[in-house]
């Protein structure tokens, strides 16, 4: 395999759908209000496409050199596993996307903001420094925080809250009580995407010290909690298209729910969780055709 195909497999291109889909819950709200930029739309998507990619780089390496990553993953290999690519070359991919990345959030950060509001951008610059460090730490380090039942709780607040709230506040400055909403169901579903991934990996991720929530709660009460997650974002999302967007035709963005249902009977009824490799990509994309059908609903 050539190192581009290497970089490519490192980037985990079936993961950047999902990142983007809170980039775009909230471009969907700020378009609803009158306040939709595609300046702002673009260094968003890019912006937030650096962050994913710089996790999964990061992922790739926290777990390779850990020794998580072995010949019992049930997953697709990884490039430092399987050899496509080394230790240092993984590190330096990082150092640079992480560079690229900033770079991207600074412009956002300009267009959206301008000269006139120091405070916002000081703010928001440092929102992407966290991101920064929370992409890298989720598995590297002694105290990364993937190891420690932690992993889901960033992903709610990152995809979910910074990423609809945040992309929402800027193209307004101004947050409604109803943005929390949409933020809530973004930020669930990618959880239990997250949790799919961890309950294939339970039994290879406890044998290596790896405490995921999976690992932690068990294989019966993991399948209550990923219950909870579905359940709970596809109410929260009903709420807001009735209250927030008031309802007609923004309803049709609840259609994505009937793969995400179908997955939760999936779960329930698994006995074997290292068969729920492809649920992964069924909850992601749901979690996009969510996403998209809720931008598209404006236009309705």
């Amino acid at each position: 395999m050539s190192k581009v195909k290497a970089w490519v497999s490192a980037a985990r291109l079936r993961t950047l759908p999902l990142s983007v889909s809170g980039i775009i819950t909230g471009s969907a709200v700020a378009y609803a209000t009158g306040s939709f930029r595609i300046i702002v739309f673009l260094f968003a998507i890019a912006t937030t496409l650096g962050f994913q990619i710089l996790s999964n780089f990061a992922n790739d390496y926290g777990d390779g050199v850990k020794g998580t990553d072995n010949k019992e993953r049930v997953g697709p290999a990884r490039a430092l596993q399987s050899g496509k690519l080394k230790a240092k070359e993984l590190k330096h991919g990082m150092v640079f996307t992480a560079v690229i990345t900033l770079l991207l959030a600074s412009m956002l950060i300009f267009v959206s903001f301008g000269n006139d509001n120091f405070l916002l951008s000081f703010i928001f610059f440092n929102l992407g420094i966290a991101a920064v460090i929370a992409a890298i730490t989720y598995t590297v380090g002694k105290k990364a925080y993937g190891y420690r039942a932690l992993g889901d709780l960033f992903v709610f607040v990152f995809f979910g809250i910074v990423g609809v709230m945040g992309s929402f506040f800027l193209y307004t400055q101004s947050l409604g009580y109803y943005v929390i909403l949409p933020a809530v169901t973004i930020g669930l579903l990618s959880a239990a995407v997250l949790n799919l991934n961890n309950m294939r990996d339970r039994l290879s991720d406890a044998k290596v010290g790896k405490n995921t929530l999976a690992v932690v709660l068990g294989p019966g009460k993991i399948k209550v909690y990923h219950s909870s997650l579905i359940t709970l974002a596809f109410i929260a999302a009903v709420l807001f298209i009735w209250v927030g967007l008031g309802g007609g035709l923004h309803f049709v963005a609840l259609i994505a729910f009937i793969p995400l249902f179908l997955n939760l009977l999936k779960v329930i009824r698994t006995k074997d969780a290292t068969t729920l490799d492809p649920e992964l990509k069924k909850v992601a994309l749901s979690t996009f055709l969510f996403a998209l059908l809720l931008f598209a609903s404006n236009f309705f």
